[in-house]
């Protein structure tokens, strides 16, 4: 059986700088008065709102490959992620599974080797 979750009150503040709405359905909106008593005394326009991570990604240019495989690790050597090969054989951008940063395969203009 599901259990509905209860409908929180929108709070007219915005998810992020960069972003209006929720990411995801499951995403709780962000906290208001009229959620908690530990918020009674808060002005939430004066809390920290961090950068949308999506919206970021979205800005990042795509990376193209001269190759059917690109390679991504996050970047940063240890700081990163574990190292991925993704596949460039259907047309269009790829995204990595780990950071979102797209790839996409260099057009080929004849079958030169």
């Amino acid at each position: 059986m599901h259990r509905a979750e209860p409908k929180q009150p929108a709070t007219g503040l915005p998810q992020a700088p960069n972003r209006d709405k929720p990411w995801s359905t499951s995403q709780r909106p962000r906290p208001g008065l009229e959620i908690d008593a530990r918020f009674e005394q808060t002005d939430m326009s004066l809390q920290p709102t961090p950068l949308s991570a999506q919206a970021l990604i979205e800005q990042e240019p795509i990376r193209i490959v001269h190759g059917r495989r690109a390679v991504c690790d996050g970047g940063g050597g240890p700081l990163g992620h574990p190292k991925i090969f993704i596949n460039l054989d259907k047309p269009g951008p790829r995204p990595c599974g780990y950071c979102g940063i797209r790839f996409e395969q260099a057009p080929h203009h004849g079958h030169e080797h």
